[in-house]
């Protein structure tokens, strides 16, 4: 069987073709020229798997995408309170590259308007004989999966025209934001926007997010979770400027665009998703882009706030073994958060004080949250209290180590049936 996704993406993007409205961004020379006709759409599950359709494989420059990456990198080297000392995390309600700061605080408010980007931009970690931007492009092809380069003509024509860009580096450099030559640090910032990618590069790079930090083919952990939250948290509030309201209420995905005409969007957990058509708006968005969210989070039901019943399917069956049906087993299923491990606690209590042996059998979960970890360990502490011998079935390791650090002796690695034989 053929998976119908790739036929449900080129559906999508045929519906919205015939969107014409909006215009290139004309004040950088470079993005006037493009052919405004190009139009892509990409998606990365947390596993890796990508699907795209359309101009796919036409290069285009990150712009304004590239802010929360930036601040990603920043947060991960000096962590969130240090960066959170320099720029705010507020909406602004204004242009991206309105000249102000907060009045109380007189920072930038936040990391995804020019003001904060630029701040931030300054506070990514440098290395001897390795720029600001070369770091970030470094990064950002780990999280790709592939070598990114710059765009040379297209940093030089910003370059000439970044008066706004550099008045608001003077500001900051006034007012002790920065701490280093607004020049450099504008330029720096500059030379970050023009990362050059493809839409499957920007939706690999978002599954990352999507998958809490991971990057999927390689395994490692790229950004610490926390870091993520932080993220994504902002791009939600944060990321698609003075329509910021408008995008929660009706797509409802954590966002960021740039004036290339690309629109990147992260639906934790679930996938990376990524739009080019370089067509846009009074607020800086493609015009298709928004048309293709919006879409895309009503047909799919991806909008955050539309919860998930998942906690009523967190037992997948109990059922009784051994010579004298004492031995009580509970096959978990699906994620293990806060509500799901309240129903497991509520199950759990009403198996009566007794000698029986239980066992939790984890093998069918795909996720422990730390508070799932702390409340099924408790649940354990407290049936071991009323005289139940308790194990934990882990044969896939879905536990982490800091996870079961202190309850070793109730978690089994090997196979339910393998443990169950030593009773028969």
């Amino acid at each position: 069987m053929k998976t119908p996704v790739p036929d449900y993406l080129q559906h999508v993007l045929t519906v919205c073709h015939d969107n014409d409205q909006g215009a290139l961004a004309d004040y950088i020379p470079e993005l006037a020229a493009v052919d405004p006709n190009k139009f892509a759409l990409a998606l990365t599950t947390v596993d890796g798997t990508i699907y795209s359709t359309g101009d796919d494989e036409t290069e285009f420059t990150m712009q304004s995408m590239s802010k929360p990456f930036a601040y990603a990198l920043a947060l991960q080297h000096l962590g969130i309170p240090a960066v959170l000392e320099k720029v705010g995390v507020e909406p602004s309600g204004e242009a991206f590259n309105q000249i102000s700061l907060d009045k109380e605080t007189n920072l930038p408010k936040n990391p995804m308007i020019n003001s904060g980007a630029i701040t931030t931009h300054s506070l990514i970690p440098v290395q001897k004989g390795i720029s600001r931007a070369e770091c970030l492009r470094r990064f950002l092809s780990e999280l790709a999966g592939r070598q990114l380069e710059f765009d040379k003509q297209v940093y030089k024509s910003e370059v000439k025209t970044a008066f706004r860009n550099l008045s608001i580096g003077y500001m900051l450099r006034t007012v002790g934001v920065l701490d280093s030559d607004p020049v450099e640090i504008v330029n720096g910032y500059i030379k970050q926007c023009a990362i050059k990618v493809t839409v499957k590069d920007l939706a690999n790079i978002c599954s990352v997010l999507a998958n809490g930090g991971v990057q999927a083919k390689t395994g490692k952990q790229l950004l610490e979770r926390d870091v993520v939250r932080q993220v994504l948290s902002v791009m939600m509030t944060c990321g698609m400027y003075d329509a910021a309201g408008d995008w929660l209420t009706t797509v409802g995905i954590p966002a960021k665009s740039g004036v290339s005409g690309g629109i990147i969007g992260v639906l934790p957990g679930q996938v990376g998703i990524v739009v080019f058509s370089p067509k846009i708006d009074e607020h800086g968005h493609s015009v298709r882009g928004v048309d293709i969210f919006e879409r895309l989070s009503r047909d799919m039901g991806l909008h955050l706030m539309e919860g998930t019943p998942s906690a009523q399917t967190i037992l997948q069956s109990r059922y009784t073994v051994g010579k004298n049906n004492d031995i009580v087993v509970y096959e978990l299923r699906g994620v293990l958060q806060f509500t799901e491990s309240e129903m497991l606690l509520r199950i759990l209590q009403d198996e009566p004080d007794a000698t029986t042996r239980i066992v939790l059998d984890l093998t069918n979960l795909t996720l422990i949250h730390d508070v799932g970890a702390r409340m099924l360990f408790e649940g354990v502490k407290r049936l071991q209290a009323d005289g139940h011998k308790v194990v934990v079935i882990d044969s896939e390791g879905v536990l982490s180590e800091e996870q079961v650090k202190g309850n070793k002796r109730v978690v089994v690695t090997e196979e339910l049936e393998r443990y169950l034989d030593k009773f028969h």
